[in-house]
């Protein structure tokens, strides 16, 4: 670069620059121009500070911790366990209070099984014999109960039969209550202790009443009114996500409750309350023959000749899912400048003037000029 160019150079840099402005005198545009302004003015107040919050800092990373305890008793009178009082070491599982339990309201048991030779029972394919070829020794019953023994067991004069099996027997038959066993869970309450904690802000809080007054708990229920007391009774949940007691303590299902901390912090600490939300998280409206919620477990012991027995349960009930959600704000300098600045950039485009290549298509209207970046229609220039 030449001893001129290097002048040019430095002279320019300390150039001043301005933009060129023009004034088009048309009401029209200039309605569409303030219009523009007052629509990106609304944007910026209402949607991004009043509605969004945009002048907070969020943090969505809860912590949370859920402790839950079930209480209640119920009363049967069944002919395979007599007459027998269940509490909540009987039909409440997993007993350490997780975030997901399960409560028995009906069951099929099987009682007195022991490790012998039975029948397999009928309607499992793999267990229909006519010969004792078609029972292979040693070979398990696909979705049975037990091991072929290689020999077919008829009744009478019938020519199938089903396969004798090794196995806990006898075995389990598919008979099911036509009504809930424990009719009384509807009563059962639920306690749901929650904690919480929002890290970036150090900021931690419980959804129980903080109060001295031993019997408030005991006393108190969760209303529309009353969020601090998170005791809920079972029928009351049921109804809450939509469905009957009957209807899901009979053959079972999966219940929802959906804890919400949305929690605006430049308020005071007692104005972040949870809200709460019940459904129905099995699908209640499919008639599949894998509908409801059910699983099996045993109880064993010994008789006095030292032989294990056990009783077989198939456990119909209600699981709980407390699922927390929770996102926390508070003011902040810096998304409030960059929220402000993103407003400010708006309306400056709205002002920005049209490029150079624009200004040569002009209209003259009544003495003055009106640029081509505003692609206006004829209809609106007179």
């Amino acid at each position: 670069m030449g001893q001129a160019g290097w002048k040019g150079f430095f002279q320019s840099a300390f150039d001043y620059k301005t933009e060129k402005y023009v004034i088009a005198k048309n009401k029209k545009v200039g309605l569409l121009y303030r219009l523009l302004q007052l629509i990106i003015l609304l944007y910026l107040v209402v949607w991004v500070f009043v509605i969004k919050k945009g002048y907070q800092d969020t943090d969505t990373s809860l912590q949370s911790a859920v402790v839950t305890k079930v209480k209640g008793v119920a009363y049967t009178n069944t002919s395979e366990l007599g007459e027998r009082l269940w509490d909540v070491a009987d039909y409440v599982i997993p007993p350490q209070g997780d975030n997901v339990f399960f409560v028995i309201t009906n069951l099929i048991v099987t009682t007195n099984q022991r490790q012998s030779t039975c029948a397999e029972r009928e309607g499992i394919p793999d267990g229909m014999c006519s010969q004792d070829q078609d029972c292979q020794a040693g070979a398990p019953v696909i979705a049975g109960n037990g091991v072929k023994t290689g020999r077919c067991l008829q009744a009478g004069n019938s020519t199938r039969g089903t396969c004798e099996i090794f196995a806990w027997c006898p075995v389990e038959t598919q008979s099911k209550p036509k009504k809930p066993l424990l009719r009384d869970a509807e009563d059962f309450t639920i306690f749901i202790k929650n904690y919480i904690r929002f890290p970036k802000f150090n900021f931690s809080k419980a959804n129980v009443l903080e109060t001295k007054n031993k019997g408030f708990l005991k006393s108190c229920r969760f209303g529309p009114n009353n969020h601090y007391c998170p005791i809920f009774r079972l029928g009351s949940v049921v109804q809450w996500a939509g469905s009957t007691f009957e209807d899901i303590a009979l053959e079972g299902g999966v219940i929802g409750i959906h804890i919400e901390w949305n929690c605006d912090l430049d308020k005071a600490a007692s104005e972040c309350h949870p809200s709460y939300n019940f459904n129905r998280l099995d699908n209640k409206h499919a008639k599949s023959v894998s509908s409801g919620y059910n699983f099996r477990f045993a109880r064993y012991y010994r008789d006095p000749a030292g032989v294990e027995l056990r009783n077989l349960m198939k456990a119909y009930g209600i699981r709980i899912d407390v699922i927390v959600n929770g996102k926390a704000g508070k003011f902040s300098i810096i998304p409030t400048i960059i929220n402000i600045g993103s407003g400010v950039a708006l309306m400056g485009a709205v002002s920005t003037p049209p490029p150079t290549h624009c200004l040569s298509r002009v209209e003259k209207i009544t003495g003055h000029i009106l640029p081509c970046m505003v692609a206006l229609p004829h209809a609106f220039i007179k």
